[in-house]
């Protein structure tokens, strides 16, 4: 899970379709990530946030997608 955030500039160019599919696997790996922590403490707590703020970054270019079109 410790991935490298892709840049707001690299997402920008995704479709619709990607940006879907990127989302769902971040919010599956955020949903396993968070329950492996409440049974036992991740090395790397810092994870968890920034799987939340990538995933509300994804978000926000959905919605922007959606509003242009």
């Amino acid at each position: 899970m410790a991935k490298k955030v892709e840049k707001k500039e690299d997402l920008k160019v995704l479709s619709v379709d990607e940006l879907h599919a990127r989302l769902k696997e971040l919010q599956e790996g955020y949903f396993r990530s968070s329950f492996r922590h409440v049974t036992s403490p991740l090395k790397n707590p810092m994870e968890l946030r920034n799987s939340r703020r990538h995933i509300a970054r994804l978000k926000t270019l959905l919605r922007q997608k959606e509003v242009t079109a």
